[in-house]
């Protein structure tokens, strides 16, 4: 889907981007946005390339569970301009270190999931 210089709707970004319309409205409410959404003379929402890049960034930090009030912090922060740009890094680095552990925790109980499948596969196969 191209963004033309009208922007799109809430109903095309929230199918490009893969969240509801609801999602993109709530993120709205909660200050998660950089900007504000510019609206249509019809009062309809109107987003940018750069307002869909944001919100696909706000999805994948919610898919690695940062928190709403993490989020709204970091926006918050870009809102700021360059002058927090260190603080932005900082929250960024301490969120990977947790989707880190995260990544970790799930590779473990993937090994022992599997473990358990080889077992059952093992056992069924002998009888």
């Amino acid at each position: 889907m191209t963004i033309t210089e009208q922007g799109l709707s809430i109903a095309q970004v929230a199918e490009l981007v893969g969240v509801s319309a609801h999602a993109l409205r709530y993120y709205e409410r909660e200050g998660l946005l950089r900007n504000p959404i510019e609206r249509a003379s019809s009062s309809h929402r109107r987003y940018t390339e750069a307002d869909v890049n944001w919100v696909r960034f706000v999805t994948k930090l919610r898919s690695t569970a940062m928190p709403i009030a993490r989020i709204k912090e970091y926006a918050a922060l870009a809102r700021q301009g360059d002058a927090t740009r260190q603080a932005r890094l900082d929250l960024l680095l301490v969120h990977r270190m947790s989707v880190v552990a995260q990544l970790e925790e799930m590779t473990k109980s993937l090994a022992a999931i599997d473990y358990k499948i080889a077992t059952y596969e093992e056992r069924t196969a002998q009888q």
